[in-house]
């Protein structure tokens, strides 16, 4: 997945926001500063276009370097020119030690033409380095030229630390230096380079790039713009830009499966959504389009690394179809989409024929009950966000200067405070499950004259009752058992059944059967079915959750001793 740049730089001269509005030279949160070079010499002089800028990959949680530095420039110095190496501002900083060198120097030379870094009369484009610096074209040059990849580099887990430099000739001798060098190397030669080259070295370079905001352990700078810098203020404050990165959130993955429903049953629909991380501040929506109505179902949250359920409740339409529901999720990274292909069926359109006194199955054998789908129990869970405070100083230094009655001048600085809160979304898993119960009991018909206790003759009929429930502690995630469907042994348990009629209370019975001469809720056993065991398998179904459907496979038998023709007899009239 390709990802945006939606950095912004805290330098001053390269905040890196494409959004933002243009500033006019000046404006203290993002200007670069500096002044008339002056007058140089033979000996000690700077040719304006002699700069470049040196780029290393930081890590931004522990500030340190993870690249060796690079070098870029419109114009290529000499590789023998005197330099101190590919040092960053950050290796000085920790202590590490100027080392001068000549030869073998290398810059990179960029297709695309860097605007002017080091300004001769205070005003440098902060526009057009800003935009150069935060394009896609410079990162992705930065990242080949570090041995970055552009993707990694980007990620929000790396800073770019961009510190101007320029090569001159001091003392005769061409040198290269950045800001940070410039300032050591001064107090090293006794103050000799600020002397020569003072509004190089001490105030175009330095003040070219500074930070508006602290970062990197660097403060912003609020000192002059237009004046000398002193070697301290350089090296604790000048002579740097940051660019950081913001990742852009992962593209949320939406993923399925097909379902099958029952005509006039109220089911859940559910989808999985996965990828970066969903909170309140970075929302997912994932909407069902279902039958031309539409289901937006929001605060779907869930941590990075992790994924989420999404439900939806409806009813299905009262009559047989193949449905296509279709699925769309919008979270913070994108959109994703997805179809579910839907099989709505009617299980009370193939009732078991009448039977009749001369019907007949001497191939008869006991079939096996089935083991249809069963499932008693569901466990999802629905992450729940809060906010963890972290409260963070991110103040900056001021600067006060005064002068006594002596007429001396003192300055001094002051930190003023700024509190933030930079705290984080945390998760915490809420758990939920529901419990599905039945069962089921067949009787002889309460019309049978001759039944006793759970013994009857074949051809009379059979009553049945099933009891279903589901126990839950989300109720609004799960559906009440809706459906009940008995098949029988005569049939070898397939091709007939019968749907029995919901009667409330999660209570089901035959519906009545009008080939019942009392239209009793009934089914009749054939008459040609042998003695033994007459078992009928129920399965009850259609309690949905976010995690199915709940189910369970029912039986019970009564016996068959003789037939219905036991009790017919045939003898005279009487006169």
């Amino acid at each position: 997945m390709k990802k945006i740049i939606t950095a912004l730089c805290l330098a001053l001269a390269i905040v890196c926001s494409f959004s933002m509005p243009a500033f006019a030279v000046g404006d203290g949160n993002i200007d670069g500063g500096g002044g008339d070079m002056g007058n140089g010499t033979s000996t000690n002089v700077w040719s304006p276009g002699n700069e470049g800028v040196r780029v290393t990959v930081v890590k931004s949680d522990t500030h340190t370097a993870v690249t060796t530095p690079i070098d870029i420039s419109n114009r290529t110095p000499s590789s023998s020119i005197y330099n101190f190496g590919k040092v960053s501002k950050i290796q000085y900083s920790n202590g590490k030690a100027l080392s001068p060198q000549q030869g073998g120097y290398t810059c990179i030379k960029p297709v695309q033409a860097m605007p002017k870094i080091v300004s001769t009369n205070g005003s440098n484009n902060i526009d057009a380095i800003k935009k150069y610096f935060c394009s896609e074209y410079t990162i992705k040059l930065i990242a080949n030229h570090t041995g970055m990849d552009y993707d990694v580099l980007i990620g929000g887990k790396y800073k770019l630390l961009i510190e101007p430099f320029a090569f001159y000739k001091f003392e005769g001798v061409m040198v290269l230096t950045t800001a940070t060098e410039a300032a050591i190397y001064d107090e090293q030669v006794s103050g000799l380079l600020r002397k020569r080259m003072a509004s190089l070295t001490h105030k175009n370079l330095p003040l070219a790039m500074f930070l508006e905001v602290s970062d990197l352990g660097y403060p912003a700078w609020s000192g002059s713009t237009t004046k000398t810098a002193s070697n301290a203020d350089i090296k604790s404050s000048l002579g740097l830009g940051i660019v950081r990165f913001t990742e852009q959130p992962e593209k949320p993955n939406v993923s399925s499966y097909d379902y099958e429903y029952r005509v006039n049953t109220e089911v859940i629909t559910a989808v999985t959504v996965s990828g970066g991380q969903s909170d309140p501040d970075n929302p997912t929506t994932v909407s069902f389009y279902i039958d031309g109505r539409t289901y937006n179902v929001g605060n779907v949250y869930y941590p990075d690394g992790d994924s989420q359920l999404a439900w939806v409740k409806w009813t299905t339409p009262n009559t047989e179809q193949d449905m296509v529901i279709n699925v769309s999720v919008r979270g913070p990274g994108g959109t994703d989409k997805t179809t579910i292909n839907c099989k709505i069926v009617d299980l009370d359109k193939n009732p078991p024929p009448n039977p009749v006194a001369d019907d007949r199955n001497d191939s008869f054998r006991h079939e096996p009950v089935p083991q249809r789908a069963e499932k008693t129990r569901a466990n999802w869970s629905v992450w729940r966000p809060w906010w963890q405070e972290y409260w963070v100083d991110r103040g900056h230094w001021e600067r006060d200067s005064w002068t006594d009655s002596d007429g001396k001048t003192h300055t001094s600085r002051y930190w003023v405070s700024n509190w933030v809160d930079e705290g984080w979304w945390e998760f915490d898993l809420n758990r939920y499950s529901a419990s599905f119960s039945a069962n089921m009991n067949i009787t002889c018909d309460s019309k049978n004259p001759t039944a006793t206790g759970s013994t009857m003759k074949s051809g009379y009929g059979i009553n049945q009752k099933v009891s279903a429930s589901v126990s839950t502690n989300q109720s609004s995630a799960v559906s009440k058992p809706q459906n009940a469907v008995s098949y029988f042994p005569e049939f070898g348990y397939k091709i007939y059944c019968r749907l029995l009629e919901r009667m409330g209370d999660g209570s089901f019975e035959f519906k009545k059967n009008h080939y019942s001469t009392y239209k009793n809720r009934t089914h009749f056993s054939p008459l040609w079915f042998p003695n033994g065991s007459y078992e009928v398998n129920t399965w009850a179904i259609d309690s949905w959750t976010p995690m199915g459907m709940l189910s369970a496979n029912l039986t019970d038998a009564l016996n068959i001793r003789g037939s219905v023709w036991d009790d017919w007899h045939i003898g005279p009239l009487n006169p």
